[in-house]
């Protein structure tokens, strides 16, 4: 009996696992590569300890783990605050639901692969200008709508290429001064203003270029690469983390399959 009891499964069983597992997923997919991931997984297994606890009617562990896991909601939201704020954002963004339906979001419904050719032509383009020192702050949407930064700055529809980066960027261009958002293959937006963050310490010898790139991916899922004024040094920056380059290739790659 009890094993009949145990093959009456019903749909929405079925339905209900995988749509926890797409959760998971999603949710790791967003803090994969940040500190949160490592506190998530404690988080993932002091829960299955607890179930096992119940399981084996271990009551005073049960009890203890079971208020721990009750009473920490507050301290989560505070923890995985930025998280909760990209995963929100990305439930109210615009593309999340109409940009090649809902499902196609998760990479793993996703059977078409997008090019990233014009990455070749972005870093290559970096390069150069890092080469002659001139400023650069390309922005580069992901699955979260950007449009409450675009409406910032002046909206286009060109494709990449090297030439058309090179008179935005020219120092005595009236697009040179702001960031550069990038959809797919497309420039959509110049002269764009990024949200400015102040609660994040950085390198005193980061500018105001730099921040305002930080500021985009923590308050979005975009990616930002920053070519310093000064220095001429070329910095990537994803969910708020800062990677120097010297080598284009391996930055390419990186980019590659952060788009991905």
């Amino acid at each position: 009996m009890d094993a009949i009891n145990f093959l009456d499964i019903r749909f929405l069983d079925i339905l209900d696992i995988v749509l926890v597992a797409v959760l998971l997923f999603y949710i790791f997919k967003l803090i994969k590569g940040t500190a949160a991931i490592n506190i998530f997984i404690g988080i993932a297994i002091i829960y299955l300890i607890w179930k096992l606890t119940q399981a084996l009617e271990m009551e005073l562990l049960s009890d203890i783990l079971g208020k721990f896991l009750g009473g920490g909601f507050i301290a989560l939201i505070i923890v995985f605050q930025q998280e909760i704020r990209k995963f929100l954002l990305m439930l109210g963004s615009t593309n999340f639901a109409t940009k090649k339906g809902f499902m196609k979001k998760f990479s793993f419904f996703n059977t078409e692969i997008a090019p990233n050719d014009h990455i070749d032509i972005i870093v290559s383009f970096c390069e150069e200008m890092s080469r002659i020192k001139t400023g650069v702050l390309i922005v580069l949407e992901r699955n979260n709508s950007l449009e409450f930064v675009k409406i910032t700055g002046d909206k286009m529809h060109i494709e990449v290429n090297k030439p058309i980066l090179k008179s935005i960027f020219y120092k005595n261009s009236p697009l040179h001064d702001g960031a550069v958002v990038i959809e797919n293959n497309v420039i959509t937006a110049t002269r764009v203003i990024l949200p400015i963050d102040n609660t994040i310490e950085i390198p005193a010898h980061f500018g105001l270029r730099h921040r305002a790139a930080l500021g985009i991916t923590v308050r979005s899922d975009a990616l930002s690469i920053v070519v310093s004024e000064e220095t001429g040094q070329i910095s990537y920056i994803n969910n708020g983390a800062f990677i120097l380059f010297e080598d284009g290739n391996e930055l390419i790659e990186i980019i590659k399959d952060d788009l991905n």
